[in-house]
């Protein structure tokens, strides 16, 4: 069962990279069918498809048009199991505003965060992608969040995530929400230099430090 469980996960992730919907669907059926987690065939299988994919992409092996596609086929896999993913039901287990930062469109890490997020129990505000930074505080305030999540997969945009940092303390508002930071270029000596109040390496991970840091009374921000 084990090797089968390996094998599949691993046929899922080529499916992603071949760009072929109709074969990762199929397969992501099959592996429900197989006992495996829906969390894990999205992490360990759509996920690691989408790494290949989007190496080739900066390796020039691929365009902006096979990554559209391979992220087609990774969402199409995604509806099918969504019904199958482990929610907690009834009162939510925090209030989350997510996006993009501005100046990156780069918005698939950020997507799977948001999914893990919700269907463990979080409420979560999906701002996007290019996101302006005044645009996450705005929206925190308004829906009385208790987390922003900054995503980000280009170094140039880095910054905005500690100017959002830098906005909420001149603002007065640092003490309402927690930070977390996540997404390709970041790293936990990053979180630390921004003032972050944790980081996250991948969506699962994500998870869990958003329960670790709600798990009190105090709240502030999050960034992927």
């Amino acid at each position: 069962m084990l090797k089968r469980r390996v094998q599949i996960l691993k046929e899922i992730a080529a499916a992603v990279v071949a760009m072929d919907e109709n074969g990762v669907v199929h397969l992501a059926r099959e592996a429900l069918h197989q006992g495996v987690k829906a969390n894990e065939i999205i992490m360990e299988g759509l996920s690691k498809g989408m790494e290949v994919v989007g190496k080739r992409y900066e390796s020039g092996e691929y365009f902006i048009p096979q990554m559209l596609v391979a992220s087609d086929a990774m969402y199409a896999a995604i509806e099918v199991l969504k019904p199958h993913l482990t929610g907690t039901a009834g009162k939510s287990a925090g209030r989350i505003v997510i996006g993009v930062v501005e100046g990156d469109t780069h918005d698939i890490g950020k997507n799977l965060v948001k999914i893990m997020l919700e269907s463990s129990g979080f409420t979560v505000h999906d701002l996007g992608r290019d996101v302006p930074l005044q645009k996450f505080i705005e929206e925190a305030e308004a829906v009385q969040a208790q987390m922003i999540c900054l995503s980000s997969l280009m170094t140039t945009a880095m910054s905005g995530m500690k100017e959002v940092v830098r906005m909420l303390k001149t603002r007065g508002l640092r003490h309402k929400y927690k930070v977390m930071v996540g997404g390709g270029p970041i790293s936990q000596a990053f979180a630390d230099a921004i003032e972050a109040d944790g980081y996250a390496a991948n969506a699962v991970s994500a998870v869990k430090k958003a329960k670790e840091l709600l798990s009190g009374d105090e709240t502030r921000s999050i960034m992927f």
